[in-house]
């Protein structure tokens, strides 16, 4: 995780940043921290790296980075305001947990675009691409991580990143919310999750998928009291935690969060 010292609305290159409307620093900063807290009361480790002046969005950790088994897929920014994030957490990853990091050619936006399932098929990622990342970035991430990659398109600009739309939650389930993809997609999805949580739009742009999941406690944020009780029907136990500062930039508990497979 990295802390919002420095978050701010100034420009906007999705369709949830208003630039007309000050961030109240203080407020996300204590949104932040409760989700920091509410992570390590539920027993998890958490890192923070720390925040750069120049990169208001790095409160986004999510996207700076993507792995499986100590192998880092790094991010490389299709927007030139958040380039610089990429060696931030590439550091992260060389200096602090030792893992191998290894950059493509392609655009791509780490955990934004890419989800984990380890027991599913023996291993596979899912992979989004249609605003950010781009298709190519999943034969690099195949390649790189030696898992099998299912690419699905998004076309709905509201949900422009695939952690917007979908989310594992657990080892070999997942949710999402069906329109957000190309009926092609959808079709692949109907068929690889028939047991699937499905969202509605309603869910979605309150950022009910945009969640962390350790398999039991579904972490999402208040806005999305809808979402966590279609969780807690199929016995995951959710975590509501307030975010609304930190989603004028388009992200709420999933984006703040990169997870570590080791």
């Amino acid at each position: 995780m990295c802390p919002p010292e420095h978050f701010t609305v100034d420009y906007a290159i999705n369709p949830w940043m208003d630039t007309s409307v000050p961030v109240d620093s203080g407020l996300a900063l204590k949104q932040w921290a409760i989700l920091r807290d509410t992570l390590t009361d539920l027993g998890h480790a958490v890192h923070v790296i720390d925040a750069k002046p120049e990169l208001p969005d790095m409160v986004y950790a999510a996207n700076g980075a993507f792995s499986v088994d100590g192998t880092v897929y790094g991010a490389r920014f299709r927007y030139p305001q958040r380039v610089g994030e990429a060696a931030e957490h590439r550091k992260f990853y060389e200096s602090t947990v030792n893992w191998t990091t290894k950059q493509g050619d392609s655009v791509n936006e780490g955990e934004g675009d890419f989800a984990y399932l380890p027991a599913a098929y023996g291993g596979m990622i899912l992979a989004g691409h249609g605003f950010r990342t781009e298709p190519a970035a999943h034969l690099e991430a195949q390649e790189i991580l030696g898992r099998p990659v299912i690419s699905l398109q998004l076309v709905d600009p509201a949900f422009y990143h695939l952690d917007t739309a979908l989310a594992a939650l657990d080892d070999r389930h997942i949710t999402y919310y069906p329109e957000a993809f190309s009926e092609a997609s959808r079709r692949v999805l109907r068929q690889l999750f028939p047991d699937a949580v499905i969202a509605d739009r309603g869910d979605a742009e309150a950022f009910g998928l945009n969640l962390v999941s350790d398999g039991r406690h579904v972490i999402l944020n208040t806005e999305a009291r809808a979402m966590g009780e279609k969780v807690r029907a199929h016995g995951y136990q959710p975590v509501h935690v307030e975010l609304g500062e930190l989603k004028r930039g388009g992200g709420s508990v999933k984006c703040v969060v990169a997870e570590l497979r080791g």
